[in-house]
């Protein structure tokens, strides 16, 4: 009798917590390998000089540092995770959550408490279109 009510417990406790643990824990999906994005226009970034796009699951940004030179960075904080922004009044990129400032040519922290740079993209022009591609 004893292992019968023991064996049913146990029985009982595994069928309540594998669901809760498999529910607090979801499986990973695998992102899927986007290596180049259509991440705006020309036209677009005329008016506004920056743009937040998506790349994959991340965000990312486009800055139009001269007329005609575009720079494309994780728009991702390295200090922590937040989205950062292109100030145009200072010409840097700044994330709001720490006053973290990283230099828009480069990407570089310079000022703050980033401690590390945005992750670069490469910027491809083709008509209208501008294309951010990794590495």
């Amino acid at each position: 009798m004893d292992w019968f009510l023991g064996t049913s417990l146990g029985g009982l406790l595994a069928a309540i917590g594998y669901p809760v643990l498999r529910f607090i824990s979801p499986p990973e999906i695998p992102e899927a390998a986007t290596d180049r994005v259509l991440a705006g226009t020309v036209q677009e970034l005329a008016q506004g000089h920056w743009k937040i796009f998506k790349f994959g699951s991340l965000p990312g940004i486009l800055v139009e540092v001269e007329p005609g030179s575009y720079r494309a960075f994780s728009a991702t904080c390295t200090h922590l995770d937040c989205t950062v922004q292109y100030r145009e009044d200072v010409h840097r990129i700044w994330c709001a959550c720490h006053n973290g400032w990283y230099d828009a040519q480069s990407g570089r922290n310079v000022e703050g408490p980033p401690p590390s740079p945005l992750t670069s993209y490469s910027v491809r022009i083709e008509g209208d279109d501008i294309y951010v591609l990794r590495g």
